[in-house]
């Protein structure tokens, strides 16, 4: 009995602690996913040149929907069902919803449909796929295709290489029809689509890092955009110059001020890129008009400034010699997209990200950047995180000069699979372990 009793001893020593690992998840090694994410890669290269040969320019509303449609094409295959949304803005297309569906814990993946390029401007500049070394130039190949390609490149490596986890998830894709007008109607969308208790909500900007790293951001700084108009008086610059209350002049008082509001310290800028006014020297000018903008990181520092902008209405001094009558001045807010400050959601993620850099050995900054992106409006109601798109530069730029001193837009086709397995630990942590 007392040997039979050892026995049963020994088993149970051996087998318990078995069968209490195969109740654990394992995390599956950074070598053999980096593996599997190059045997996607071809696949997901075949993607990439069909979404960058169609022209999405963001008023070419066939373009944008022809690209959605590819794009929807790509992801169904992983139970993604696809819906369109019409934009609000005028002559854009459609927004894309891509969604698993099911109950379980709710991650988003946002990028957007469209690029600044008009289909003239890529006919004129010669401004195509175009594959030289390691990168590959093209419009929108970094700004934001091939964002939308590393959301598909995560999206095959989970269902592939985990698939219960991945199918534990409800996965939705969103991509906006006109980010680059900054749609404010898609936030919206985002709002309607993705619950309160959605635990990530990722945008796959670019990584503007450089060639030897990678980046995420912590924040971005926010935008208003404002309109001046000055009303004068006009008059015969030569016979009747005393009647006269000119409105360039008086535009080039508010310039001064509003320029002035700049603060490096505070890292708040104003910039006045528009003006216009007038018609003939000979004509004392009766009205003028500027456009101008307002980046700040810090929400308190841009709401200082944009109230002091706001309080320059009214009389201004330029006034009729004659009779004294005044030039009046109009400010208009046109649009505000708020700062992504640093805030806890977004500081939680990063740490996801921080340790999935040291899992795979992968140097990793967090950074800031001026420019916006969808993450600006989705911060306040969701954990975001931004920039886990791929390597690249030039984003806009469509030039390229023959001694090489301008070049176009291009992606680091060498980021894509290693920002794809630093995404897919820190998405799988997020999967896996307890929600906070």
């Amino acid at each position: 009995m007392t040997r039979f009793l050892l026995l049963l001893a020994w088993v149970a020593l051996a087998i318990l602690p078995a069968l209490a690992q195969s109740e654990t998840v394992k995390t599956p090694a950074p070598a053999f996913l980096e593996a599997k994410i190059n045997e996607i890669w071809p696949e997901a290269l075949v993607l990439f040149e069909d979404l960058v040969r169609v022209n999405s320019y963001t008023h070419n509303p066939a373009g944008v929907n022809a690209n959605a449609e590819r794009i929807a094409r790509a992801f169904e295959p992983m139970g993604f069902k696809a819906r369109r949304i019409k934009c609000a803005q005028p002559n854009t297309g459609d927004h894309l919803v891509l969604d698993t569906g099911g109950n379980g814990p709710v991650i988003a993946c946002v990028t957007h449909l469209d690029t600044v390029f008009p289909p003239e401007e890529e006919e004129r500049n010669r401004f195509h796929w175009q594959p030289e070394g390691g990168r590959i130039y093209g419009p929108g190949t970094v700004d934001i295709k091939g964002g939308t390609v590393a959301i598909w490149m995560l999206m095959k490596t989970l269902s592939t290489c985990v698939p219960e986890q991945f199918a534990s998830v409800r996965w939705v894709v969103l991509g906006n029809a006109a980010e680059e007008i900054l749609s404010p109607d898609f936030a919206e969308v985002c709002r309607e689509v993705l619950p309160p208790s959605t635990r990530a909500c990722l945008v796959f900007e670019a990584d503007n890092e450089p060639e030897r790293g990678y980046g995420i951001l912590r924040s971005r700084k926010g935008r208003g955009m404002f309109r001046i108009r000055v009303a004068g008086r006009g008059s015969h610059a030569g016979s009747q110059y005393q009647t006269g209350a000119n409105a360039i002049h008086q535009l080039s008082r508010v310039i001064d001020r509003v320029m002035a509001l700049t603060d490096l310290s505070k890292e708040v800028t104003v910039n006045v890129g528009v003006v216009s006014g007038g018609v003939a020297v000979n004509r004392v000018p009766h009205e003028a008009e500027a456009s101008l903008e307002v980046r700040a990181y810090s929400p308190e520092v841009y709401r200082e400034v944009r109230d002091a902008i706001l309080r320059m209405q009214g009389e201004g001094e330029i006034r009729a010699l004659d009779d004294g009558y005044p030039c009046k001045i109009d400010v208009e807010l046109v649009a505000e997209t708020p700062p992504l400050p640093e805030n806890p959601g977004t500081d939680k993620l990063i740490a996801v990200w921080k340790k999935a850099a040291a899992q795979c050995g992968l140097p990793l900054s967090v950074g800031r950047r001026g420019g916006l992106s969808d993450g600006n409006r989705l911060w306040q109601h969701f954990p975001t995180l931004d920039a886990l798109g791929p390597r690249g530069a030039n984003d806009h730029s469509s030039e390229r000069s023959p001694d090489g001193s301008k070049l176009p837009e291009y992606v680091d086709a060498t980021s894509f699979v290693p920002k794809t397995l630093l995404n897919f630990f820190a998405v799988y942590s997020l999967i896996t372990e307890p929600a906070e």
